[in-house]
C-alpha cells in the first residue's frame, strides 16, 4: 500500500470520528458536512431511506431532538475503490436515551451492528456517499 492510500485510509476514519462526535454533540450544520450532497442514507429497521444531505440532517436531527446519545465506531475495514472512491464497514454500538417520560420511565435503546458505507472525494475532501445502518441487536433501556 502506498503512502498516499494510507492518507486516504486515515482520512476516511477521521471523517467517520467527525460524523460520531458531531452528531452526538448535534451540531447539525458541521454533521451535514461530512456528507455528499446526494448521500444516501438507510436504515431498514426503522423503514428508513433518506436521499439528500438535507434530508439526511433534518429528519436525523427531528429523530434524536431531546436525547442523549452515544455514538462509537470500531474496527473499519476500508478498501480504496478507485482514486476518488472508497467503501468501508464498521463495526457499531450506540446508546439513545429521550428524556424520561412523564411517569418516569426511561425511552431509549443500546444497538449493537454495522455501518456499510461508500465514500467519494470531492474537491480534496472525503464525504460519505451513502450509509446503511444494520443492527444485529437492540436493547431497551
Amino acid at each position: 500500500m502506498t503512502p498516499e492510500q494510507l492518507s486516504d485510509i486515515e482520512a476516511i476514519k477521521q471523517l467517520k470520528a467527525r460524523y460520531f462526535r458531531l452528531m452526538d454533540t448535534k451540531q447539525w450544520d458541521a454533521w451535514g458536512e461530512v456528507f455528499a450532497p446526494d448521500v444516501r442514507m438507510e436504515v431498514p429497521e426503522a423503514d428508513l431511506e433518506l436521499d439528500g444531505r438535507e434530508a439526511v440532517v433534518a429528519t436525523v436531527s427531528a429523530a434524536i431532538e431531546g436525547a442523549t446519545t452515544t455514538h462509537h465506531g470500531h474496527m473499519p475495514e476500508i478498501e480504496l475503490t478507485g482514486p476518488d472512491t472508497a467503501t468501508g464497514i464498521w463495526a457499531m454500538f450506540d446508546f439513545v436515551a429521550w428524556p424520561r417520560a412523564d411517569d418516569g420511565s426511561r425511552v431509549g435503546l443500546r444497538g449493537y451492528g454495522h455501518y456499510h458505507e461508500t465514500y467519494v472525494r470531492v474537491d480534496g475532501r472525503w464525504l460519505i456517499a451513502s450509509t446503511r445502518l444494520e443492527r444485529l441487536r437492540v436493547e431497551g433501556l
